[in-house]
């Protein structure tokens, strides 16, 4: 499934932006079509589901082995039983449904799911994603199934920070960190802007608070605009 871009041109919202964690994760449910089959990866991307529209039937999976996750739970609605695979208790929809492991691994490797959503390290301009490892001696491994969905789903959304703690960008020419997949994203989104990635390099879809021009200058990748001749 391809996805096309939400605007036929780029957007600059100078007046608005960067955005908040939870605004990027509103953008992001925009973004996918109704009906789809979606995986949203532990941390940021799990905020994506408390923002789909009511009544778009798209069907999150989880790869811990459900099928119908619904928002977040919180308070009496909390059951110790119902999480994510990140350990965030959630709620079941109508016809939810439970399974292996195994068979959770199965659909994604299988080519079953739409979209999946996944915070990152660092991409590449051209779609490479680096999310598991820094490459740090006493840094954490953590590549769960993430290797599986970046090469299983039909479109890979990146939610993250567009630049690190010390200011440098997480877009990059080319990832330094460990890689999870070659050429798998399509789009990343950022509280500064939302870009398309892929073989012909770096496409702003929208800017927040800041204008393509300005984001040119701090990164160290080629920025073109939609619609651009």
């Amino acid at each position: 499934m391809t996805i096309a871009p939400p605007t036929d041109r780029t957007v600059e919202h100078l007046d608005r932006g960067p955005l908040t964690r939870e605004e990027m994760a509103a953008t992001i449910a925009r973004d996918i079509p109704d009906g789809s089959y979606v995986n949203l990866g532990i941390g940021q991307p799990t905020t994506v589901a408390d923002h789909l529209r009511p009544g778009s039937g798209i069907v999150l999976h989880t790869e811990n082995g459900m099928l119908g996750m619904g928002p977040a739970a919180t308070g009496d609605d909390i059951d110790p039983d119902l999480m994510n695979a990140g350990k965030i208790p959630v709620t079941e929809l109508p016809g939810a449904s439970y399974f292996h492991h195994a068979d959770s691994f199965a659909m994604m490797r299988g080519g079953h799911l739409d979209v999946c959503v996944l915070g990152a390290f660092q991409v590449s301009e051209h779609g490479d994603l680096a999310n598991w490892h820094t490459g740090a001696p006493d840094a954490i491994p953590a590549v769960g199934g993430a290797m599986d969905l970046a090469i299983g789903a039909k479109d890979v959304f990146v939610m993250m920070t567009l630049f690190a703690k010390d200011g440098t960008p997480k877009l990059v020419p080319r990832c330094t960190y460990p890689l999870t997949g070659l050429a798998c994203v399509s789009r990343v989104y950022t509280e500064h802007a939302t870009f398309l990635v892929g073989p012909h390099g770096t496409t702003v879809v929208e800017t927040f608070g800041t204008g393509v021009d300005d984001l040119a200058g701090r990164l160290d990748v080629p920025l073109t605009r939609i619609g651009a001749s």
